[in-house]
């Protein structure tokens, strides 16, 4: 009898260990508010590679239409690249200003207004200022997007939602190269701004980042967002607890970086 009590003791830490509590369960589980939010944001990816595409297959017929020489089409399509640049250099404190979200949701009223000003266009003006303010969004969301992405997704799917960034982008541009030799290129233009609508609207059922709201104390919303995203089920405190922890050792870095340079100089 006393081998007997003796194994049960033994053998009950197994047990518990075995059905384990559930500090590893938002690892384990995917909700599909996880893939849904990364659907939302990569439209943006999406309309990244429609800008891109969008000026091959419309060369002839734009110049035929509004009567341009090589030189101003050429312009029109390189001035993209521009914009992009501009984008990319400030989507960076814009994002960690008003939220990955609020970002998203900025830039893509940009893209839809411009993409407006292409469809009306009467000359090369409006081109190139549409041209210049797309590429400027087109920027903008190759910074947002997979950031968004990489701060919402757990460790073992953020190397496949990531991956989704680059392959929309690649989609946008080879749908556009497709449909680009079926449709005029002012209807191409209001074609474009389909992924436009479907972030705009997505963007109203989808949690913002975590651990922005972790980098800017909004603690509440913080872990309501975490959960959302987890599951309503899932036990986050351990995620969370990392996810503080880390932005806490980052912005005590950020400090001390200064701190150096101050004393420094």
């Amino acid at each position: 009898m006393a081998m007997t009590i003796k194994e049960e003791e033994t053998r009950e830490p197994l047990m518990a260990v075995e059905d384990g509590p559930d500090d590893h369960q938002s690892s384990r589980e995917h909700p599909w508010m996880i893939y849904f939010s990364t659907f939302v944001s990569v439209c943006g990816s999406y309309e990244l590679g429609t800008c891109t595409g969008y000026s091959s297959p419309t060369q002839t017929a734009i110049r035929e239409d509004l009567n341009l020489s090589l030189e101003q089409y050429s312009l029109f399509g390189s001035i993209l690249t521009i914009g992009a640049m501009i984008g990319a250099i400030t989507s960076g404190p814009f994002a960690d200003y008003i939220g990955r979200k609020g970002a998203m949701r900025v830039y893509t009223a940009f893209c839809v207004a411009w993409w407006l000003v292409i469809y009306f266009a009467r000359g090369a003006l409006a081109l190139y200022i549409g041209r210049l303010a797309t590429g400027y969004g087109m920027g903008a969301f190759s910074y947002v997007v997979p950031v968004f992405i990489a701060e919402i997704a757990p460790k073992n799917l953020r190397g496949l939602l990531t991956a989704a960034n680059q392959c929309m982008i690649s989609a946008g541009v080879s749908v556009s190269y497709i449909i680009g030799n079926v449709l005029t290129w002012r209807a191409l233009a209001l074609v474009d701004l389909v992924p436009c609508a479907f972030l705009l609207f997505g963007l109203f059922f989808i949690p913002e980042s975590p651990r922005w709201l972790a980098k800017t104390g909004h603690q509440k919303e913080f872990e309501t967002s975490l959960q959302k995203i987890r599951g309503k089920n899932v036990n986050i405190s351990q995620e969370a607890a990392e996810i503080q922890c880390n932005e806490d050792d980052i912005t005590s870095d950020t400090m001390s970086l200064f701190a150096g340079l101050y004393n420094n100089s």
